[in-house]
C-alpha cells in the first residue's frame, strides 16, 4: 500500500510540471579561493549570508533578503551585523541597511552576483555551486516520470511509474549509468561521467540507448540525491526530430 501510496505522489507532482531550480548550496568565484555566498531557498526567497573581507582584510559580516521577480532574478536589501562577542551572555545585535544584493541566474548551477555595500560601490561577480563531498547516488529507486515531446509531428507526452537503477562506480571520474525500466515496457539508460556542481550532478552528452532501438544523446541536470531518493531531468533529439524532455523522482527501494 505504501509503496502504491508513494507511485500516485510522484505521478501527481510530474503531471504539475518541474519544480523550480533550489538554489540552496554553498556560492563562490573559483579564482577567488576563500570568498563565498551561503544561500537557503524558501519558495521564491533566498536568505543569503556572505563570508568576504573589509577593507582592513578582516571577515565582515553581511545578509542578504532577496524575493525574484518577474524576470527571474532575487532582488533585496544586504543587511550588515554585529553582535555580542561570542564567549559573553547574549546581549543582542545591530542590523542595519548596507546597500543591496541581486542574484541572478544564468543556469542551475552559476549566477551573476551583484551588490553595493555602503556607498562604496558596484561590485559584480560570475558564481557557480561550490563542490564539497561526492555524493552517493547508486541504488535502486521506485518513483514516477513525466515525459514530453516537441517540435515534432508525434508531439505528446504522459506520466507513468518506473523502476530505476543506478549505476555509480567508486571512481568519480567514471561513467554512471540511469537505468529506467518503465511501466510502458521500455527499459532506457543514460550513460555518461557526471559533472560537480554543489549537491546537484549533471551529465552532459549521454548515451541514451532504450529497448526499442533509441541510440541518441541526452544532457542530464539537476540529477541530485533528495532526503529519500532521487530526482532529474533531461532532453533529447530523439526520432521524428522530437525533441523529448523528462523529470523523475523516486525513493530508494
Amino acid at each position: 500500500m505504501l509503496r502504491r501510496l508513494l507511485l500516485i505522489t510522484f505521478l501527481c507532482v510530474a503531471a504539475g510540471g518541474a519544480a523550480a531550480t533550489d538554489y540552496t548550496d554553498i556560492w563562490y568565484d573559483p579564482p577567488q579561493s576563500g570568498w563565498g555566498v551561503n544561500i537557503v531557498q524558501s519558495d521564491n526567497f533566498l536568505f543569503m549570508t556572505f563570508f568576504l573581507y573589509g577593507s582592513d582584510g578582516r571577515p565582515t559580516w553581511y545578509v542578504a533578503q532577496v524575493t525574484q521577480d518577474a524576470s527571474g532574478n532575487f532582488n533585496g536589501p544586504l543587511y550588515q551585523a554585529t553582535g555580542t562577542y561570542f564567549a559573553l551572555p547574549w546581549a543582542g545585535n545591530v542590523v542595519s541597511v548596507a546597500g543591496t544584493a541581486s542574484f541572478q541566474p544564468i543556469t542551475p548551477y552559476s549566477a551573476n552576483l551583484v551588490y553595493t555595500v555602503n556607498n562604496v560601490g558596484t561590485i559584480s561577480k560570475p558564481i557557480q555551486r561550490q563542490p564539497l563531498t561526492v555524493i552517493s547516488i547508486g541504488g535502486g529507486y521506485t518513483g514516477g516520470l513525466a515525459l514530453a515531446q516537441s517540435g515534432c509531428v508525434a508531439s505528446g507526452g504522459g506520466t507513468l511509474s518506473v523502476n530505476i537503477q543506478v549505476t555509480q562506480p567508486v571512481d568519480p571520474t567514471a561513467p554512471v549509468t540511469v537505468a529506467m525500466n518503465r511501466a510502458d515496457g521500455l527499459t532506457c539508460s543514460l550513460t555518461g561521467p557526471l559533472k560537480y556542481w554543489g549537491k546537484l550532478y549533471q551529465m552532459q552528452n549521454a548515451s541514451y540507448t532504450c529497448t526499442n532501438g533509441r541510440d541518441t544523446t541526452a544532457n542530464v541536470d539537476e540529477l541530485t540525491a533528495t532526503a529519500h531518493g532521487i530526482e532529474g531531468t533531461w532532453s533529447a533529439l530523439v526520432e521524428g526530430g522530437c525533441v523529448e524532455t523528462g523529470i523523475f523522482s523516486a525513493v530508494m527501494r
